[in-house]
């Protein structure tokens, strides 16, 4: 593999540069009023659901639904088609498949026209328009994100906005509010789409048997899980994403040096909390800490991001992981996104 890196942009950083006006046209596309109707029917039960990044920018919809006492589960496409009792028919079904065509999500449809599956509603999340999901939703939100080359990135962040919608719609935040947080993400993520993390990547990879990690706690847990599966698809170099504390229970053997780890939803407001406690510990090891957020600890290294709690901050920070994905590429000498054995849609079971 060369280290040379390309004379100009690859396809991949292109669509990471062009994610600023893909949220501008879902803001100029406003909500759907329809939304709100389907969110105010009395279901039993909501299942969120997709696979990979479509999957996790559901994690912070679960979050907000369950904490305002909704009966919300968050199951993988491909976890669901083994429990299919979960859906009952007076289930809301939620999938998000940036492509509307993935392999699991088109099984579930296919069930459901077979009369296997009998669930109440179905909303789907993609963006292609004439997709198998959109064809079988019931309310279908596309995501305006545009095509994509390789790696998911504009349909990311036009995920995470049409999911706080979602939320929004079943009383979890203001629908006001959130339509002009759209509008503020695209700005405030502007400036990011040329963030450099060459330096933190070639140091990751400097060392003879180089682990990386990415953690993250609250909805930053689906940046940590989107960082990890970005960066392996990108680089082809191995990084592993954990919930919460999920990292102590077992990967914690991975520390010392050589591993880099990437923790998201660093928060100045939380100094002492797990997430500041285990970067702590971590750089007690002589690991590599990188805080993504406004915390700063002694011999860590911290990637600025506010963290109010936004929608922007977590597209903010998911920007950073793109940036990572790039550099962590380039250092490994492979072209960012470049997919060697798969491809942008996935449909084999």
């Amino acid at each position: 593999m060369s280290n040379v890196r390309p004379a100009g942009p690859t396809p991949f950083e292109l669509d990471i540069f062009a994610q600023p006006e893909a949220l501008r046209a879902l803001a100029a596309a406003g909500a759907d009023a329809r939304l709100a109707e389907i969110a105010g029917r009395p279901w039993s039960r909501v299942v969120l659901t997709g696979m990979g990044s479509s999957h996790f920018a559901g994690l912070p919809t679960w979050r907000a639904l369950t904490s305002i006492g909704l009966p919300v589960w968050t199951v993988d496409a491909g976890q669901l088609l083994d429990t299919p009792g979960l859906i009952t028919p007076d289930t809301l079904v939620i999938a998000t498949s940036q492509s509307g065509a993935s392999g699991e999500v088109v099984e579930l449809i296919e069930r459901a026209e077979a009369g296997e599956l009998h669930w109440g509603g179905l909303i789907g999340v993609a963006a292609n328009e004439s997709s198998p999901l959109a064809r079988a939703a019931d309310l279908f939100l596309p995501l305006r994100s545009g095509e994509e080359a390789t790696v998911s990135t504009k349909s990311y962040l036009n995920t995470l906005a049409v999911h706080r919608r979602i939320a929004a719609a079943f009383g979890a935040d203001d629908e006001a509010s959130v339509e002009r947080d759209i509008v503020e993400t695209a700005e405030r993520v502007a400036p990011l789409v040329t963030f450099d993390t060459t330096e933190l990547a070639r140091t990751a990879l400097a060392f003879g048997r180089p682990r990386l990690v990415a953690v993250g706690w609250g909805d930053s847990a689906a940046t940590a899980q989107y960082a990890a599966l970005i960066v392996k698809e990108s680089s082809k170099v191995p990084i592993e994403g954990f919930v919460g504390g999920q990292f102590r229970h077992g990967p914690y053997e991975l520390a010392g040096p050589g591993l880099t780890a990437v923790l998201f939803g660093a928060s100045a407001a939380d100094p002492d909390g797990p997430l500041a406690r285990i970067a702590r510990d971590l750089v007690a090891t002589g690991a590599a800490v990188v805080l993504v957020g406004d915390l700063e600890i002694d011999g860590a290294t911290t990637l600025r991001i506010e963290q109010d709690g936004s929608l922007a901050a977590l597209a903010a920070e998911s920007v950073v992981a793109e940036s990572l994905a790039v550099a962590v590429a380039h250092a490994n000498g492979v072209e960012p996104g470049a997919f060697a054995y798969g491809s942008k849609v996935t449909v084999k079971l």
